[in-house]
Formats: structure tokens, C-alpha cells, sequence
């Protein structure tokens, strides 16, 4: 099965999900961050000692799985998540590309928001 990911806010199920769903043998097409969900695409977040740093494991989950991550343009900017604070592994791009890798899913899951 080809899943794409709408990530809207913090959801540490997201990532647990597309681990999970790789392990078993689905696709995903895309991963896309969307409202709340582009903090996780700020590198310039600092989780305090002992919690998880939502961009880092992202931008390790992009370099292992090669899965696609997009940030929404119009999100990011709103919110300060802009080329210049983007990890590893993040691209920016338009509503559009959602729309597309939904299209080409056979399932999409939303997380968070």
C-alpha cells in the first residue's frame, strides 16, 4: 500500500507510523508538513535535555528512508520556517505537491491538529 503523511501539528505517532508502515513493507510517497506541523522543520528548535528534537529524528527518518518531506510555503512563512532554518532532509514547496502525492496514495493519514 502507498501512503502519503499530512503532518498538521506535533504527533510523535507520525514518525512511529512511517516507521512502522516501512517495516511492513509499504510505501510512502510523500510526507508533507502543513499549519502547526512546520515547527518540526525548524533545525533551530532546541528540545530542553532528555526530550525528543522533532528535526533532527525527522531529518534522520529523510537520510535512511529517502521518503520526500515538504514544507508548506505559505505555513512556513507564517510561522518563521524559512530556507535559512530548514533541517536536513526538508524542502519547501506549495499545496500543490500535497495534492499531488495524495492523488497517487491509496491511503492518506493526517496527524496531529
Amino acid at each position: 500500500m502507498k501512503f502519503a503523511l499530512l503532518i498538521r501539528g506535533p504527533s510523535p505517532t507520525a514518525l512511529a507510523f512511517a516507521r512502522a508502515a516501512l517495516a511492513e513493507g509499504h510505501q510512502i510517497g510523500q510526507i508533507f508538513f502543513h499549519a502547526d506541523g512546520v515547527h518540526q522543520a525548524n533545525r533551530l528548535a532546541v528540545a530542553p535535555p532528555g526530550e525528543p528534537n522533532p528535526p533532527a529524528l525527522w531529518s534522520d527518518f529523510a537520510a535512511e528512508s529517502g521518503i520526500e518531506l515538504v514544507l508548506c510555503s505559505s505555513a512556513g512563512m507564517r510561522r518563521g520556517v524559512r530556507e535559512a532554518n530548514l533541517a536536513n532532509g526538508f524542502r519547501i514547496s506549495g499545496v500543490g505537491q500535497w495534492l499531488e502525492a495524495s492523488l497517487a496514495a491509496d491511503r492518506i493519514m493526517v496527524f496531529g491538529g
